[in-house]
């Protein structure tokens, strides 16, 4: 197998101070397009996400090379669509080896999909269809009075989450999130320009924020 090497320049420039944030360009995309993964069976994953989710089968290409990278190897790309247009979309290569495992379980937990439902009670149907289907799942989860979630894993292994907002702006704390940005890395930062354990530090910085908020240490 042959690889092509026509693969896109990475830029070496560094970037000036002057250029400023896309936002106050007014650069900020639209809608999600589609999140792509590999998939070792198409025919499960197609039957998966049209049956089981209910989405439409919305696009297929295939190709014996991969045009954004010349690579040579044949692929199926296939697409299923989401009320609002958006989409999810695998790639079948044929005889492509299994992935290596993860070194921690952090990467299964948190690399996921969420995708919204209509509200509680649609979650809870959900959650019977997803029973109904053999489908294990976890939740309902209430993080925190943001959002209610279940999560559950498709034929691919992939961890998927449904989930419905209990807080209207959930998505609009903006100015807390550039404060917990700075403390979490601050925390972390300083931990280690003192030679601490960063995960301890986080630990305890998070302890105490839960004693200001009044929600109990477990």
């Amino acid at each position: 197998m042959s690889t092509a090497t026509a693969t896109p320049a990475k830029s070496t420039t560094k970037r000036p101070a002057t250029l400023g944030s896309a936002l106050e360009r007014h650069l900020t995309p639209r809608m999600l397009n589609h999140a792509a993964w590999v998939t070792h069976d198409v025919a499960a994953t197609a039957d998966f996400y049209t049956r089981i989710l209910g989405m439409e089968l919305a696009s297929t290409i295939f190709d014996d090379h991969v045009p954004s990278t010349g690579d040579e190897f044949p692929y199926f790309h296939i697409f299923f669509r989401m009320a609002d247009g958006s989409t999810i979309a695998f790639f079948e290569v044929a005889d492509l080896p299994p992935p290596s495992q993860a070194s921690h379980p952090a990467y299964d937990v948190f690399n996921h999909t969420a995708l919204q439902v209509r509200d509680p009670a649609e979650l809870r149907e959900w959650a019977e269809w997803l029973r109904a289907n053999d489908v294990e799942f976890i939740g309902p989860v209430n993080h925190k009075g943001m959002i209610e979630s279940i999560y559950f894993h498709d034929p691919n292994g992939y961890r998927l989450e449904l989930t419905i907002p209990l807080d209207p702006e959930w998505n609009r704390h903006t100015d807390q999130g550039y404060a917990d940005l700075k403390k979490w890395v601050d925390t972390k930062e300083k931990a280690k320009s003192e030679g601490r354990d960063p995960g301890r530090a986080l630990v305890e910085m998070i302890r105490e924020e839960r004693k200001r908020y009044g929600t109990p240490v477990s």
